[in-house]
């Protein structure tokens, strides 16, 4: 069995992530697949390594055991997929496709150069709306996607990475927190229809009761770099209300902690989204993108 390492690492996937759904949907394969590659471990082992309870899964004694063992050989597996790449030694261009607010705010500068450190290679990013990053890493235009928007397809294996805030902003000082009919106090630039974000943020105006038509909207941007850049420019005459939007909170961090921006939040309403890491099944042993994925789950930029 130490031969086939892929069933011991949907093992120590199951623990991780305490579910044997999470870990197929983690690992790409079907539900049934996980179930019998842990039950071949146990008749292999002639014991029961795991045992499925409501509120997750537990280890056996003999799992417990078997867990230990397992991390040891996850990690001389990854030191020599290192050595391998060193070896190999293959010159190639990396190439990520990343949605706005990933790709304008969160991995430029530091958090490429350090992925270029890790494989050792070239990085390109690509940045374009969730959609298209899914069919370009469908057509093997890119070779990494990370997106705010999970459109999920059966052929794209799909990693959690991080969670982002969607926060109200402004040039000008808000309250911490906005009852819902303070927001036709304000004027209002938003996002595109097409955006993850205006979708988001619809969704919150129907349970609140509120409509975009019926704010004082004086202009739709189509990306968030274009929206920071506007709000950060508007005009504060005064009398004037101060104009606002919605963006990530990681966009707009070091400009709300510098005092250049302001950010409040819809009172009782937190708008949180999952960022992901996507690529294609026909990938999922490619040692460049494990390297890839293995430092932004650890490293989270």
């Amino acid at each position: 069995m130490l031969k086939d390492f892929a069933k011991l690492e949907t093992f120590l996937t199951v623990v991780r992530e305490r579910s044997f759904s999470k870990a197929s949907a983690k690992l790409g394969i079907s539900q049934p697949a996980v179930t019998q590659q842990i039950k071949f471990i146990e008749k292999y082992l002639d014991c029961k390594i795991i045992e499925r309870k409501k509120n997750g899964v537990i280890l056996t004694k003999e799992g417990e055991d078997l867990y230990r063992i397992a991390l040891r050989l996850e990690k001389c597996i990854n030191n020599a997929e290192r050595d391998l790449i060193k070896i190999i030694n293959k010159e190639i261009t990396f190439r990520i496709g990343a949605s706005f607010t990933i790709g304008n705010f969160i991995i430029p500068g530091k958090c490429l150069n350090n992925i270029k450190n890790v494989i050792h290679n070239d990085v390109q990013i690509k940045v374009e709306v969730s959609e298209q990053v899914i069919d370009d890493i469908l057509t093997k235009q890119i070779d990494l996607g990370l997106i705010e928007s999970p459109i999920f397809k059966d052929d794209v294996i799909y990693r959690e990475w991080l969670e982002d805030e969607l926060v109200i902003f402004s040039n000008q000082p808000l309250p911490k927190t906005l009852k819902p009919e303070d927001l036709n106090n304000y004027r209002w630039i938003c996002r595109d229809e097409a955006s993850h974000t205006r979708r988001m943020v619809k969704e919150v105006f129907e349970e609140i009761g509120t409509e975009c038509k019926n704010l004082d909207v004086l202009y739709e941007v189509d990306s968030s770099a274009t929206l920071k850049a506007a709000i950060l420019k508007a005009e504060t005459n005064e009398g004037e209300p101060p104009v606002v939007s919605f963006i990530s909170h990681v966009a707009i961090a070091d400009e709300v902690e510098n005092g250049q921006l302001y950010e409040s939040r819809i009172r009782g309403y937190r708008i949180k989204r999952k960022l992901y890491i996507a690529y294609s099944k026909d990938r999922k042993h490619d040692a460049f993108i494990e390297n890839v994925v293995n430092f932004l789950q650890q490293n989270k930029c």
